[in-house]
């Protein structure tokens, strides 16, 4: 592959993410508006927004993973298909009690967390914005423990303790669109 080559892939690869990073970032602020208005008070639409969003992040795992290079290659985002399949599946099982759907949640926010982490230290070195993915990786993780504490506390949990989590997850992937398309901004003046 000539340098030539590999810089036109890279640039390819950094637009790619620049627009999933976008398309997460816009599907966690209109699911976290949802959750926080007719999430509260519609159970129907809060359980459906439940099991959506590891659907989703299944989802984009998927696509991801195979705009990049397939599932073989990135091992982590293949792992986080099946985590969030199973969590999709969990959630839908536990819908009854509150207490036990953050539980889920928290244990898919660790999993999920750790491998996010994974995938952006393995793509540090050949795409921007991964310090981003980092801390929220990090900070997934450790929502995750926060969940599983509050489960086990006696006041019922609502659609709105998960909010703050897709809210934060949002942020995240608004800053690392922002960092790429800023980035290529430069590039193209340098």
């Amino acid at each position: 592959m000539t340098q030539s080559h590999a810089n036109h892939a890279g640039a390819v690869q950094e637009r790619w993410l620049m627009h999933y990073y976008a398309l997460r970032a816009a599907f966690s602020i209109a699911w976290v508006a949802l959750a926080l208005t007719l999430g509260q008070r519609l159970p129907a639409v809060a359980a459906v927004l439940l099991v959506g969003y590891p659907a989703w992040d299944a989802f984009a795992n998927l696509v991801d993973a195979r705009r990049s290079g397939g599932l073989r290659a990135n091992r982590t985002q293949a792992v986080n298909v099946g985590v969030s399949l199973a969590t999709t599946l969990a959630v839908l099982l536990a819908l009854r009690d509150m207490h036990l759907v953050l539980g889920v949640f928290g244990a898919w926010a660790i999993l999920s967390g750790l491998l996010q982490l994974g995938t952006a230290l393995r793509r540090w070195k050949t795409s921007g914005a991964q310090w981003a993915m980092i801390l929220s990786g990090a900070q997934s993780a450790l929502a995750g423990t926060f969940f599983i504490a509050q489960a086990r506390m006696p006041a019922i949990p609502s659609i709105a303790n998960v909010a703050g989590y897709a809210g934060v997850g949002a942020f995240y992937f608004l800053v690392s669109a922002l960092w790429l398309r800023f980035g290529a901004l430069r590039g193209r003046t340098a």
